[in-house]
Parts: C-alpha cells; sequence; structure tokens
C-alpha cells in the first residue's frame, strides 16, 4: 500500500498532533477504511485500536473527521491520523503476588493462578492480573492493549491456571499480537494445556474441529453452524496422558488429556470437551449436568471431585520466538496443588 509520508509534529485543523499522513493508492479504491489502515500501517496498530480511534474522531479525510471504520476509501484520498499518545493505564497498581518466570526489558512471563482475572472488566474492576503488573511494572507496560489491557496480547480464564506472556514495551506487544494471531501455523508459538474431563474419549487421540459462536446468555460459547453470522473457526487437539477407573465397568470415570490448540477462542477447550461428551470436571457452565458423576466415586476421590470448585484447565506449556531477540523460548508450569490433589485422589481409585 501506498503513503504520502509520515509527520510528526505538524498540526490537523484542530491544532492536535499528526502522527501520520497517508494516500489511498488506485488499488485500494473502494476498501474499509479500517481494514486499509489496518493493512497500510503493517500491523502498528490492531484493527480494534483503528476502529476506537476511527469512531474517537481521530482519522480524517480531507481534513474532515470520518467517525465510520466502514467508510469506503477511494483513490487519492488524504488520510490523516492524529493518534494520541498511549493512555495511562486507569486501572491502579495493586500489590498482587506474581509467580513471574522470566522478565527482561521487553516481556514479563507469569504463571497464572486460578481465581484471577486477567484484566478489568464489569464485576471485576480490581484485583485482576493486570492490577498486579501495573504495581509490578510501572509505566513499562505496552499501551497498545489499551486502558483496561496494557501489555495483554492473550489471556486465560478466571478459573484456568497457568502460563502467560505480557508484553512490557508496544514493539514486543506488536511482535507477540502476530504470532498469537497466526497460532503457531507458520512460527513458534507452542501452546498445550492440561485438562481432566469426565470420561475418556474412545480415541486415544483426536482433533476437534467446530466452530464456535455466543451462546443464548451471551456469556458461554457453543458449537454453532459454519455459516451461522458469529461463527469462529476453531480447532482443538488432543491426547489422552492418562486414565482413572475401572475400566470394566463402563469405561474410566474420567481421564487426564493434552490438548493444543490450533487456534484461540472463548472457552475453546471447555466447549470442544463437552461437544463430544467429555465435559471438564468441575466445570459449572458446560458440564453440569455430569456433576452427579463425582457420587459414584470412592472416598477421597469424592470428595475431592466435589469440592473442586473450578474447572480442571492448567496451562502447562507456553513457547514463542522472542518477539524483539528473536530468540527461541519455552516456559513450563505444574498443575497448582488443587489440581494435583485432585489427579493424586483419582489415581487411588
Amino acid at each position: 500500500m501506498g503513503s504520502s509520508g509520515f509527520s510528526v509534529g505538524d498540526a490537523d485543523s484542530e491544532g492536535e498532533p499528526v502522527w501520520k499522513v497517508l494516500t489511498v493508492p488506485p488499488e485500494s479504491a473502494g476498501a474499509r477504511l479500517d481494514q486499509w489502515l489496518a493493512s497500510s500501517l503493517g500491523g502498528e496498530l490492531s484493527r480494534s485500536r483503528l476502529q476506537d480511534l476511527i469512531r474517537q474522531g481521530a482519522v480524517s479525510l480531507g481534513g474532515k473527521p470520518v467517525t465510520e471504520p466502514r467508510h469506503k476509501v477511494r483513490a487519492g484520498d488524504q488520510v490523516a491520523m492524529t493518534v494520541p499518545d498511549p493512555e495511562a493505564a486507569a486501572p491502579r497498581g495493586e500489590d498482587i503476588p506474581l509467580d513471574i518466570l522470566h522478565e527482561d526489558d521487553d516481556i514479563i512471563v507469569v504463571n497464572k493462578p486460578a481465581g484471577l482475572v486477567v484484566h478489568p472488566a464489569a464485576g471485576n474492576w480490581t484485583g485482576t492480573l493486570v492490577n498486579a503488573l501495573i504495581h509490578h511494572c510501572g509505566d513499562s507496560l505496552s499501551g497498545i492493549g489499551g486502558v483496561r489491557r496494557p501489555g495483554i496480547v492473550h489471556r486465560l480464564d478466571k478459573d484456568t491456571s497457568g502460563v502467560m506472556v505480557v508484553a512490557k514495551t508496544d514493539r514486543a506487544h506488536k511482535g507477540l499480537a502476530e504470532a498469537f494471531a497466526d497460532h503457531g501455523r507458520t512460527g513458534d508459538l507452542e501452546r498445550a494445556y492440561v485438562a481432566l474431563v469426565w470420561g475418556a474419549p474412545q480415541r486415544r487421540s483426536g482433533t476437534v474441529e467446530a466452530a464456535l459462536g455466543r451462546a443464548a446468555d451471551r456469556v458461554r460459547r457453543a458449537v454453532v453452524p459454519d455459516d451461522r453470522s458469529d461463527a469462529r473457526h476453531a480447532v482443538t487437539h488432543y491426547e489422552t496422558r492418562e486414565t482413572f477407573g475401572d475400566q470394566l465397568r463402563g469405561g474410566p470415570v474420567a481421564a487426564l488429556l493434552e490438548c493444543r490448540l490450533e487456534t484461540g477462542r472463548t472457552h475453546q477447550i471447555r466447549v470442544h470437551m463437552a461437544h463430544i461428551g467429555h465435559p471438564l470436571v468441575g466445570d459449572r457452565d458446560y458440564g453440569a449436568g455430569f456433576l452427579s458423576k463425582a457420587r459414584a466415586l470412592h472416598e477421597p476421590a469424592r470428595s475431592a471431585a466435589e469440592t473442586f470448585q473450578r474447572q480442571a484447565l492448567h496451562a502447562w506449556l507456553l513457547g514463542f520466538r522472542h518477539p524483539v531477540s528473536g530468540v527461541p523460548m519455552r516456559f513450563e508450569a505444574p498443575p497448582p496443588a488443587d489440581f494435583s490433589g485432585l489427579l493424586d485422589a483419582l489415581r487411588g481409585i
């Protein structure tokens, strides 16, 4: 894509500093404004961030603000952007302990405990991983993630534990965001989870490929037809590590699976495992109908399963190429005490 140049310190008609001035080439005529900008800027800003800036009036054509991301550009349009400095994170730093696996000038890798929300949102404005990171990192977190998600390039559900990487600089944020968007298809991103499920798949290894969309309550996700408007392609690979219980009496009671993601959709592993009839132990959203399974277990496995208060899912492995140095990195974290205790109880069946 072509551009007419790059300027810093100029001003638009309102006196705001102009960050970039771009010219729409003939081959881009008719493209959406947000899509064309995302392509032209080479990923410097995410499409969602660009959409926010457009709606805020930070993008103008011919000196007039355009506030509709779907606006169709024309050949020769002069597009000026007045991108503000990254906003200071609205959440305040809180002295919440962090299990840090690695930290350098560009990234920080943490082992997130179950029960910790990643970023502030309705119902969880404080006590999040972001609050802990602001306290620990100060002003060094990347601003690309926006006010409530500084440095965040991927996330784990509140009740899922495990390894996460966070960007401390915008350059690192851009590189990590690209890696996670690619899902490791052409790069070095590697993500693996252990999941404890009810029963056991007939095949020791396999792939679940089923599109996900919003469920009726808009918080949960569900398997939906591929042609539904909100359908998102989702692929999960699984392999059985261990089974528990007497296979002579109707098959295993439970199984420990390793799951690897080819895509990264909200609640993907949880929904896919429930879809094939093996929801995660402790999952109240997608496995409520299986909660009575624990009653058939002998003690102490019964008590361990009945009192397990979250989905039994842990991100044990995260591998990626450092977004700045290019050095391959790999981090592992064993399951936490509650998960390990449940496994030990099941092994004693």
